[in-house]
């Protein structure tokens, strides 16, 4: 079936549809799309797009609609194509072949593809490429000096992966998707002691919560006690680890909420099991009970126990408070300090880092941010099958002061700071400083500010473009780019702001800074002005 868009004379254009099937649990059946994008053209000036589309339970009559964008440096649209046609099959592939024409200026341009199926919410995805010749970046990006001199050693790990306590630790000779619950071969343990072996400094492992009763649905004959206990020997897998390897951080806790009609988000410290499910004794299948998709209470509970959260590949129509999605509220404002900014395929086998299936969740992470949550950005896996940390090359770095261990404590007051940058290069680093406050700070200030983008790669890779964001809390508006230097220096509008920077590598690979949030005093009412240097 070919799908009806624009064919411009510069691409050559062909459309394939594969409808292999998926193992997935009911957690997991929701619209995903994603795009495979080559950072550079090949020899001839041509690059193979690969946009890929998941609906493991299409229904008759359902209609996959997409887009594809290609964005210049200032934002404006160039090109883009489409289709629409009948999602009949769990999985459809649409490949482009593209050549860039010469009218093209150099430089690094998007593509973002938009896609829905039937009356799924839309996903949006969007990866960088590189147009003719690398541009020159700033020579005080590149400099590693302000990274080198940081009081603070950087770690590097992944904070979402499953075992064989909810729906993962399926063995990488066998694991084609999500595990049945508590099916699978490896647990925490065996988790720790791979991510160990592939160089990873933390990893948590986060079980559903709603899986505690072996089932994906509700089991009526679930014994309690037997899911609580269950989750008390997670815990203790981690205590045991720490004490026998430090300078390895283990964290034990769960994925809680589902995706559709809700949204996933980690509790990273809680030492209860959170449910809503009940056996057919009317006995809660957890140790507190939070209700299913009752985010304001969630979070109201999880401030009052002093717990910490992750928002998990979020969506536009998650974590909805009201009926209003990715809604924003005090309690979750003290709560939650992580949004996933991009994951690595959840059922990947890959264990030498080369998948490539990644998400992008950029756009929805700065949409709660304009929400005003105050949130750093992560990158991790999610992790289903046994290669904890190893699909890709991503990880969640965080800055510990250097006299201090690695441990639980450490790496929590590190979160709870937001001293955080996401990577998709465990090899590389990336700090944002603002009047000379480190990213993840609040602060007054008065009169201009000085942004600073600082990037370091122990792996010979260079930044090709730097962009420094711009964002108002609470206003619920658009993140927009403030400029393309290392180096801006701003004078804001009186009120409340963040700022974040993002860095691309000559190779693709992206950075994200942790936002710095100023609260602007002073009688400048204009709009927010700029110098770039």
């Amino acid at each position: 079936m070919r799908a009806p868009f624009m064919i411009a004379v510069f691409f050559t254009c062909i459309l394939c549809i594969s409808t292999a099937s998926r193992a997935t649990t009911v957690d997991h059946h929701e619209f995903e799309a994603w795009l495979e994008a080559p950072f550079h053209a090949d020899a001839h000036g041509d690059r193979t797009l690969a946009l890929h589309f998941s609906s493991p339970d299409p229904q008759p009559g359902d209609t996959l609609r997409w887009r594809l964008a290609l964005l210049a440096p200032d934002g404006r649209t160039v090109r883009s194509w489409r289709g629409a046609h009948p999602m009949a099959e769990p999985v459809h592939d649409v490949t482009l072949r593209w050549r860039a024409p010469t009218t093209l200026r150099h430089g690094i341009y998007q593509l973002r593809l938009r896609a829905s199926a039937g009356a799924s919410p839309a996903v949006e995805q969007a990866w960088s490429v590189m147009v003719g010749k690398s541009p020159t970046p700033a020579a005080s990006l590149l400099a590693p000096t302000a990274v080198d001199a940081l009081p603070y050693a950087v770690y590097l790990g992944n904070l979402h992966s499953q075992t064989k306590h909810s729906d993962g630790g399926g063995a990488l000779d066998h694991c084609t998707g999500a595990q049945a619950p508590q099916s699978a071969a490896l647990g925490p343990a065996d988790a720790y002691a791979y991510a160990l072996q592939h160089g990873l400094d933390f990893l948590m492992t986060s079980e559903h919560n709603h899986m505690y009763d072996g089932s994906d649905g509700t089991n009526a004959a679930a014994d309690p006690a037997a899911a609580k206990a269950l989750y008390r020997s997670g815990l203790q897998a981690a205590a045991a680890w720490n004490q026998a390897h430090p300078g390895f951080v283990a964290l034990y806790g769960q994925e809680w909420g589902v995706i559709n009609h809700g949204g996933h988000l980690n509790i990273l410290n809680s030492e209860e099991l959170l449910g809503w499910e009940r056996n057919a004794l009317g006995e809660l299948i957890a140790d507190t009970e939070s209700p299913k998709g009752d985010y304001a209470s969630l979070y109201r509970l999880m401030r009052e126990r002093g717990w910490l959260g992750q928002f998990n590949h979020p969506q536009d129509d998650q974590f909805a408070i009201l009926g209003k999605p990715l809604a924003w509220n005090a309690d979750g404002d003290q709560a939650m300090v992580l949004c996933e900014v991009m994951n690595s395929g959840a059922f990947s086998t890959s264990s030498d880092e080369t998948e490539t299936h990644l998400s992008n969740y950029e756009a929805a992470c700065n949409k709660l941010l304009e929400a005003g949550y105050h949130v750093a950005f992560s990158s991790d896996q999610d992790n289903h099958c046994a290669n904890w940390g190893a699909s890709y090359s991503n990880r969640t770095g965080v800055l510990v002061p250097p006299g201090a261990p690695l441990d639980g404590a450490a790496l929590l007051a590190a979160l709870r700071e937001r001293r955080v940058f996401a990577t998709m290069d465990k090899n590389a680093r990336l700090i944002l400083t603002a009047n000379g406050h480190l990213m993840g700070a609040r602060f007054v200030n008065r009169g201009k500010l000085t942004l600073q983008a600082s990037y370091a790669s122990t792996s010979g890779h260079g930044a090709v473009a730097v962009a420094i964001f711009h964002g108002i809390p609470g206003r619920n508006g658009t993140v927009a780019a403030l400029g393309t230097k290392a180096r801006s220096v701003v004078k804001p509008a009186a009120g409340e702001h963040f700022y974040y920077a993002r860095v691309t590598q000559d190779d693709g690979k992206m950075l994200w800074s942790a936002p710095i949030w100023v609260s602007q005093r002073g009688r400048n009412r204009a709009r927010q002005s700029i110098e770039l240097r």
